[in-house]
């Protein structure tokens, strides 16, 4: 299946989520598959549904000793099961979407759900009849090729939002696979923080300051013991030394004494 829908696939916050074991998307024929709605709670209240031809929507086969409709087992898969999967409520909301892919030949193992961000993955290529370990290995991203192995697998370390894309490999002398979407989630995505907490913040920090301030002179004050002086004490040791003359220069002082010297000569 060449075409790929991914508008379900991206969406970040599911009701439910489809698990697939084992955990790939392409199957050689007559594998089982077994898929299942993952929620927290009842998970019962899902259906595994799958549009298999643009005419056909329909439930998932599910065990037949098991009325759970959340719960699909494929015990032989064929072409025809190839097609669109995915978990639908019955208020009509709907879980990430994977699309399984039925092959003969040649397959490419990739993680089913989106990987984190800063985690290694490992794609796997396989032939039905052959060991793709002695045999040359490509692998191909949009198109492009991204390497060659020996042991039919690569990895990709620390993947992050750039590496999402569609995958291909191909085995010399065994043929190509069908195209496999690597999805990429951020790991730790950071809630937009309000513009009140922009504001609060230098707030409360001005405010602790000034508590520290206080304190650290009230500490000092009682340290001390010694009352601070009123602003009328201050006046009033201020006041003599506002109110006194200015002293003689020392040239007056001089004159002064020479007519002291003159006015009493009985003293001589």
């Amino acid at each position: 299946m060449e075409k790929i829908n991914h508008s379900l696939s991206s969406s970040v916050f599911l009701a439910a989520t489809l698990t697939v074991l084992p955990n790939r998307s392409q199957f050689f024929l007559y594998e089982s598959v077994s898929l299942s709605c993952g929620q927290q709670g009842n998970s019962s209240d899902w259906t595994v549904k799958r549009n298999i031809s643009p005419e056909i929507t329909e439930d998932c086969p599910r065990p037949t000793d098991r009325r759970n409709e959340s719960h699909c087992f494929i015990d032989d898969i064929y072409p025809l099961d190839t097609g669109v999967y995915w978990c639908e409520s019955a208020a009509g909301k709907c879980s990430n979407t994977v699309n399984i892919t039925v092959t003969g030949s040649v397959i490419l193992e990739s993680p089913v759900l989106p990987e984190m961000e800063g985690d290694d993955v490992t794609l796997r290529c396989r032939n039905r009849t052959t060991s793709s370990s002695s045999l040359t290995t490509d692998f191909y991203k949009d198109q492009l090729f991204i390497g060659s192995s020996s042991t039919g697998n690569i990895t990709i370390h620390s993947v992050s939002k750039s590496d999402e894309g569609l995958y291909r490999c191909h085995i010399s002398g065994a043929g190509g696979s069908p195209g496999s979407w690597l999805t990429v989630r951020a790991r730790h995505p950071e809630a937009p923080q309000s513009s009140l907490t922009h504001i609060l913040l230098p707030v409360a920090g001005v405010c602790l300051l000034l508590a520290v301030v206080m304190l650290f002179f009230f500490w000092r004050h009682r340290k001390d013991a010694t009352p601070l002086p009123s602003l009328d004490d201050l006046s009033r040791s201020l006041r003599p030394l506002t109110s006194s003359p200015p002293p003689a220069p020392p040239v007056a002082l001089w004159e002064a004494l020479q007519v002291d010297q003159i006015v009493d000569p009985a003293v001589q």
